[in-house]
């Protein structure tokens, strides 16, 4: 049902059940997420934040705020929501209603779907713009594990997607099979540009005259590099590489800033794998935090972890969630792949 819904073989592990969460668990995770993106947003951390940026990558005419932005948490024996990490770039905002309809309608579950958001996404996305002059910017989209959300995407809003290499600089204007380009719905991760040496054919430097949905300079301004900055009950301890090394380092998770899909994370570090970091100011120290199996499956107990997923138009607000199970050290779906009844799921509300 998911690859016939998509067009397209869904090639990410999804599980084979969804979750079930209280209302009052949910708002809180939302409240609790709210709360962090808002420490984020005060000028004393927007400074700090600015050297982020690599100067190759630092794209002019920067929004105020960023419009799409990712929380997620873990969950405890107690059920207290502890944050893994933050980041304002887009996720699956298109693939995740389908997949709780689905999992609805594969089941017959008499439950409500969560409240439709397709008109403010439309807004996120499209802005003020034709479709036709709007375009989904990935790396080789087609060989991306999250074509499936980009399908959906395209079906939902009339818009194409279009690898990076493929568009055309023209002065200060960026074109697509001769289509002048006006917004680009950013999902092009930079760390994916330099580890496969792609050039795209502009410079992010350059003062185009196009418009971003979901600004590239707020990957890096809210990211890993946040965690040492916020100050609340659902944040695990978080320090800097660079400001020293704790004497129990297997109660840490070190985790380079600036990668995606959990790529460089080490949970329980030596102390050879401390030696072994080069730039320590690009890697962060996180206390390890006990999350708990706490969904029961035929493969025993697994445990679950919530993104809470915001868009930022008139207001701050969480539009829906992906749920990822796991058995293994880490949650995302590379890392239980030999595993069932485990991956990408959704969550209803009871």
């Amino acid at each position: 049902m998911l690859d016939e819904g998509c067009g397209t073989h869904v090639k990410f592990r999804n599980c084979e059940t969804p979750c079930f969460f209280s209302q009052s668990l949910m708002e809180r995770m939302e409240c609790d997420g709210r709360e962090l993106i808002h420490q984020l947003m005060a000028p004393e951390y927007l400074k700090r934040s600015d050297q982020t940026i690599p100067a190759e990558y630092r794209v002019p005419n920067q929004d105020a705020r960023p419009l799409f932005i990712q929380v997620d948490f873990g969950l405890t024996e107690s059920l207290e929501p502890k944050l893994v990490e933050i980041q304002a770039f887009p996720s699956l905002y298109a693939y995740q209603p389908f997949l709780q309809r689905t999992y609805r309608d594969a089941y017959d579950l008499n439950l409500a779907v969560d409240p439709p958001f397709e008109e403010e996404f439309r807004r996120a996305v499209l802005g003020n713009h034709d479709p036709e002059n709007v375009v989904l910017l990935e790396i080789d989209p087609q060989h991306q594990k999250t074509l499936p959300d980009f399908l959906l995407t395209e079906k939902m809003l009339g818009i194409k997607t279009v690898c990076i290499t493929k568009v055309e600089k023209r002065g200060n204007r960026l074109f697509h099979d001769g289509v002048p380009i006006e917004r680009i719905y950013n999902r092009v991760i930079v760390d994916e540009l330099q580890r496969k040496q792609i050039h795209p054919p502009f410079d992010y430097r350059d003062d185009l005259q196009v418009e971003w949905a979901g600004h590239p300079n707020w990957y890096f301004r809210i990211s890993k590099f946040s965690l040492p900055f916020l100050k609340h009950p659902s944040v695990p301890q978080t320090r800097f590489l660079s400001e020293g090394v704790p004497d129990d380092l297997e109660n840490w998770v070190l985790k380079p800033l600036y990668s995606f899909a959990g790529l460089g994370v080490v949970i329980g570090p030596t102390h050879q794998d401390i030696a072994r970091v080069t730039n320590p100011d690009e890697y962060i120290l996180q206390e390890r935090v006990n999350f708990a199996s706490l969904i029961e499956t035929p493969h025993g107990k697994t445990k679950a972890e919530i993104r809470m997923m915001y868009l930022w138009l008139d207001e701050l607000h969480s539009a829906t969630t992906i749920i990822r199970m796991g058995r293994g050290k880490m949650m995302g779906v590379d890392h239980n792949r030999d595993l069932e009844w485990v991956g990408a799921s959704s969550a209803f509300v009871i």
